[in-house]
């Protein structure tokens, strides 16, 4: 896997061949340059047409990755960045290194990002971001800083309220290249935004939605493990698990994306290798060095689309903000895998087996309840919470978390269709 000439490329040795009876070659992303343009295939299983893969962040992942931002902002063109980050950011002093990074550049800095980005956070950076003339962006934080800053892309320069852009409300085509250039530096090791094309957002009417376009990957990634080495444990645990929720679920997705499968397995092993590690040693660089790729490894994938983990956290995150979504992850794996073992994919695939294989375990008679037994125990490891009802969430909630799942973009992705009661007992499974 390299980066060259902004685009990722990924090499793979297939561990078994196999004759493709039909291919059939489809132009996609109308617009973009043909470099940019990716082939559908049909193959031999008479899948449906291959996901959209498309790889386009320059990523720059090494200790000391941030003394580049000020080249990336030359080679982007932003003379007059929007820095968003949020007042932990500042406080840790990490937001200084940014601006030590950029001599003699004037910057304007909004850092009141909350820990849950919401419409109204987007609106007042996006008017400093008009008063100030910039022309682009760059995010530092966790992937809430990279998801406002998402938003203020879409605010400053598209007009009418964010909702007309949400997924779910038909707004990903209303989302066009007049977007800011942004640049994205993760401090933390989890959501993996810094090279996702989506932002999740609190809307004024509370519902968290999703906000899609190719248009929102941002132009830079600058992953330095360095940048994490202050995270508290219990948050390396939390951002961790949620980067090995990505790898997870991604790979469990029924969408035929070999190139995606392969990154999240490797993002799989790297995570699940080296979260206890960074966990109880913060000063670990190659572990921190390891969980960033992980987690920029597991967004990298899951264009391929995620499943009712992130259906359920994703609204239970809407219901209460302050439930960290990481943990929510955490807490849903182990009853979404039991739920999406049975689905033809899953065996098809031997999804199961690998998943096991790549987290060292050996998969038994039920790999199913390996995976979750063994996800269980590694929360356990990690300090996270044993269940939603340690986390202050009742049965009395269920049915609005359940109504948000069903109408969660990520709903439609998961390899099993879950119907309501599927939902009931899941969250049961998970209190």
């Amino acid at each position: 896997m390299a980066v060259k000439n902004n685009f990722l490329h990924v090499y793979f040795n297939p561990a078994h061949a196999q004759r493709v009876k039909k291919t059939k070659i489809l132009s996609l992303h109308k617009g973009l340059p043909e470099s940019a343009k990716v082939a559908a295939s049909y193959n031999a299983f008479e899948a449906k047409p291959m996901s959209s893969i498309l790889y386009i962040t320059q990523i720059h992942i090494e200790p000391g990755a941030l003394k580049r931002l000020a080249e990336e902002c030359q080679r982007n063109r932003i003379s007059r960045p929007l820095i968003v980050t949020d007042a932990g950011i500042k406080a840790a002093g990490l937001l200084q290194k940014a601006l030590d990074a950029l001599p003699g550049v004037t910057c304007s800095v909004y850092d009141g990002t909350p820990s849950n980005p919401t419409e109204a956070a987007v609106r007042a950076a996006t008017a400093l971001c008009h008063a100030d003339q910039c022309n682009g962006l760059i995010a530092i934080g966790g992937g809430s800083s990279m998801d406002c800053a998402k938003g203020v892309a879409i605010s400053a320069t598209h007009p009418g309220p964010l909702t007309t852009y949400a997924t779910i409300e038909g707004g990903s085509p209303r989302i066009t290249a007049k977007v800011l250039p942004l640049i994205a530096i993760p401090t933390t090791a989890g959501t993996g935004s810094e090279v996702a094309r989506g932002a999740i957002i609190i809307v004024d009417d509370g519902r968290k939605l999703g906000f899609h376009s190719w248009h929102l990957v941002p132009k830079t990634a600058l992953l330095d493990p360095d940048l994490t080495l202050g995270l508290p444990p219990l948050m390396t645990a939390a951002t961790g698990m949620d980067a090995i929720a990505h790898c997870m679920e991604t790979f469990m997705s029924a969408a035929f994306n070999p190139p995606a499968d392969g990154i999240a397995i490797d993002g799989l092993h790297r995570g699940w290798a080296n979260i206890e590690k960074a966990t109880r040693n913060g000063q670990d660089r190659e572990a921190r060095l390891q969980m960033m790729s992980a987690s920029m490894q597991g967004a990298l994938a899951f264009q391929k689309g995620l499943g009712c983990v992130h259906s359920l956290s994703h609204s239970l995150g809407g219901i209460n903000p302050r439930l960290h979504h990481g943990t929510l992850n955490a807490m849903f794996l182990p009853a979404v895998i039991a739920f999406n073992a049975q689905a033809e994919s899953m065996h098809k695939e031997n999804r199961l087996a690998r998943m096991a294989q790549a987290m060292g375990l050996e998969p038994g008679s039920d790999p199913a309840k390996t995976l979750a037994d063994a996800i269980k125990r590694m929360n356990g490891a990690l300090g996270l919470p044993s269940g939603l009802a340690t986390m202050g969430v009742t049965e009395a909630q269920f049915d609005d978390i359940i109504k948000g799942a069903v109408a969660d973009h990520s709903h439609k992705t998961n390899p099993r269709d879950a119907s309501v009661a599927d939902y009931r007992n899941m969250l049961q499974a998970s209190m």
